[in-house]
């Protein structure tokens, strides 16, 4: 897929895999120094500010998390924490120790991050700003991180087959919705049936064609996540059109019983209820010769007092009239469900093919 002759790269990163085998990117100089503009603009948007220190937390290596903010923050003139991801105990130090203003990581290990700060009566020293990308949230759950951090919490966007974090960004003045930098990179909007283009506004999935990428330029991607377009003014100012936090992956949506079901949905509800923690799994059986079973396991809060089975029914009954499918909710006690300090978090457990 090289443009290039490859003795004019200078660097290979991978994706992580999470929809088959990695995906192999190239990146000549001139790609590099794309990549880290465009990073640049994201953290500005964020709020980070030049002679700011920001604590990498997304893994260096083949994942273009790291390496690729690494580059922005220097390209923005802030000083670099490379802590990479994991080692929480060190992160926590870092933070405590050091006047760290931002962060970026998953929003799974952010949340981590403001529980155990929690859990050891600690906090960070000047922690105000996250950035987190790298895999599927709402705003549901922005809203519980920046409750729990004490931070302003933005979205960023970006995949291998593009160049990496930094293809769209929230800005911390209006969080609403994710400028796509639209020098480098042109977004459309298709049916996912009929690959057609669709009208602003309107759902459907996001397909990218780079417009200065140089060793490997793609012309019409399809990224499989779903999305819409908006293209009115921001309230910060900036003029590149925003396309919608992403609704889930096109492979992500499940078919239960006839209805289609996103993950997203389900955390929507789920964190609407104060009494519940932001951690949950989605399971899904197919008992032998019967129809599809639906299970949501969440927990519930740290101290928070609770009649299981009310609050049980009530999250049943609402989880019903936005899913439209019937569906059973166990409500486990905090720190039941497993952490992920390193990639990404697992939330959906589809076992319907287990035992066939």
């Amino acid at each position: 897929m090289l443009a290039v002759d490859p003795a004019q790269l200078r660097r290979i990163h991978a994706s992580s895999g999470t929809t088959g085998n990695p995906t192999v990117g190239a990146y000549t100089q001139l790609d590099l120094e794309i990549w880290g503009e465009v990073a640049a603009r994201c953290l500005a948007a964020a709020g980070v500010e030049t002679g700011e220190m920001f604590q990498v937390a997304w893994g260096y290596g083949l994942f273009t998390g790291g390496l690729g903010m690494h580059a922005g923050a220097e390209r923005l003139g802030a000083c670099v924490v490379p802590a990479s991801s994991g080692n929480t105990a060190r992160q926590m130090q870092l933070l405590e120790s050091l006047p760290v203003a931002g962060i970026g990581c998953t929003p799974s290990y952010a949340l981590l991050l403001a529980e155990r700060f929690r859990a050891e009566k600690r906090k960070p020293r000047a922690l105000r700003i996250a950035v987190c990308g790298a895999e599927a949230w709402t705003t549901e759950m922005r809203g519980e991180l920046e409750r729990s951090l004490n931070v302003t919490a933005t979205n960023i966007y970006g995949l291998t087959e593009i160049i990496g974090p930094g293809v769209a960004q929230e800005c911390a003045e209006a969080k609403a919705g994710l400028h796509v930098f639209e020098d480098h990179f042109l977004a459309e909007i298709i049916d996912s049936a009929t690959g057609k283009t669709v009208p602003d506004g309107q759902l459907g999935e996001l397909v990218l064609t780079t417009l200065t990428r140089d060793a490997m330029p793609v012309l019409r991607y399809r990224t499989g996540d779903i999305t819409r377009i908006n293209r009115k003014p921001c309230a910060c100012g900036r003029t590149h059109a925003r396309i919608d936090w992403l609704l889930g992956r096109v492979d992500d949506m499940l078919t239960v019983r006839g209805i289609n079901v996103f993950p997203t949905a389900v955390e929507e509800v789920l964190l609407s209820f104060k009494e519940l923690a932001p951690h949950y799994r989605i399971v899904l059986e197919r008992p032998q010769g019967g129809l599809d079973k639906l299970t949501v396991e969440v927990e519930h809060a740290h101290e928070a007092h609770i009649d299981h089975g009310k609050l049980r029914t009530a999250i049943e009954r609402k989880l019903e009239e936005t899913l439209m499918i019937s569906l059973d909710v166990h409500i486990l006690a905090p720190m039941t469900i497993e952490r992920v300090e390193v990639g990404k978090v697992k939330r959906v457990f589809d076992n319907r093919s287990i035992g066939r």
